[in-house]
């Protein structure tokens, strides 16, 4: 399996720090996650059902009801794939790797693509594959150019898919349509703006005949009762979201002057990771972390990416082992 960020355990073992001595800045996940109410022993009890109230609650969030919900984008990134006899694939790079992994692994002809050379290669492409925002770079893409390039995928039964993880913490539209049409496949998720990324809820937004088939292929329960409660009351609280959704954005900003300031500027990011391409970030990286501070290293290309603190004292932690590493 590919290497993500969120491997504590590995990294407390690696440098001999305790486990609650770090600050994680590996993930990208909302360090103030959403707080789930209080869950009916019935939703243990009980196998899953569809009648539950979620569905209705993610047609309101995500204004469709073109959704089929999944154990996570991970379980859709792996599921979609075999959807499709043997394709071109062009997927943005650098992006989150499961993508370009899982079509090679189902047999696809993958090729990892810059931003600027998406145009050029899409007339050789079956399936394009992007991040808005992007994870890591923070690269972003106007509706526009979403649309033209969804209509000549989807003219010769190709597809467009848009990986939106990390689009509430942005300031990017959806690529969602109410109705959505043939070939425009869009992934969404709790896991990074709602910080519920153990409840292992995403959502898939695409036309229904997609959907069915998808969902004929993951089966049954795909998220537990558990995990369904939780997602429909995330989901439903709109004073959390736009609190939340103002939060993100100026602590993001913050996160940027804050590297900018200590000679590490971003060269992208949004409202929860800042990215930072650096010769020499995988010696910054372990300074870091024999300090307790654990960051994303990426190569190729060679950068850092660093996540939210999550209270006033890991601000000032950060703040402390900049200014050093700036020193």
């Amino acid at each position: 399996m590919l290497e993500h960020g969120g491997q504590l355990r590995k990294a407390a073992a690696h440098y001999g720090i305790p486990l609650a001595d770090w600050l994680d800045l590996s993930t990208g996940i909302n360090p103030e996650p959403y707080t789930p109410p209080a869950i009916p022993l019935a939703a243990w009890a009980r196998l899953p059902e569809d009648d539950d109230g979620l569905m209705p609650a993610a047609t309101a969030y995500y204004a469709t009801a073109d959704l089929l919900a999944v154990a996570g984008s991970q379980a859709a990134i792996q599921g979609l794939p075999a959807l499709r006899a043997h394709s071109r694939v062009g997927v943005l790079h650098p992006g989150y790797a499961e993508h370009a992994h899982a079509w090679r692994q189902a047999g696809h002809e993958v090729s990892l693509l810059a931003a600027d050379d998406i145009e050029a290669a899409l007339p050789a492409l079956d399936v394009l594959i992007l991040f808005q925002p992007c994870n890591p770079s923070g690269v972003t893409f106007a509706p526009a150019a979403l649309l033209r390039w969804h209509a000549a995928l989807a003219a010769r039964g190709g597809w467009l898919l848009v990986d939106e993880a990390f689009i509430e913490a942005s300031t990017q539209v959806s690529a969602i349509q109410q109705a959505m049409p043939q070939g425009l496949i869009v992934l969404r998720s709790l896991g990074k703006f709602f910080g519920l990324a153990g409840a292992r809820v995403g959502f898939v937004a695409a036309h229904p005949a997609l959907l069915a088939a998808l969902r004929e292929r993951l089966g049954p329960w795909c998220i537990s009762g558990a995990s369904r409660r939780v997602a429909q009351a995330a989901l439903a609280d709109t004073a959390w979201h736009t609190a939340t959704r103002a939060r993100l954005q100026q602590q993001g900003a913050h996160l940027k002057k804050l590297l900018t300031d200590t000679g590490l500027a971003p060269s992208g990011g949004c409202g929860l990771f800042q990215w930072v391409l650096h010769p020499h970030a995988a010696a910054i990286h372990q300074r870091l972390a024999q300090l307790g501070i654990y960051t994303r290293l990426f190569e190729p290309p060679t950068s850092l990416r660093f996540g939210l603190p999550g209270s006033a004292a890991e601000w000032r932690r950060l703040t402390a082992a900049l200014q050093q590493e700036g020193a």
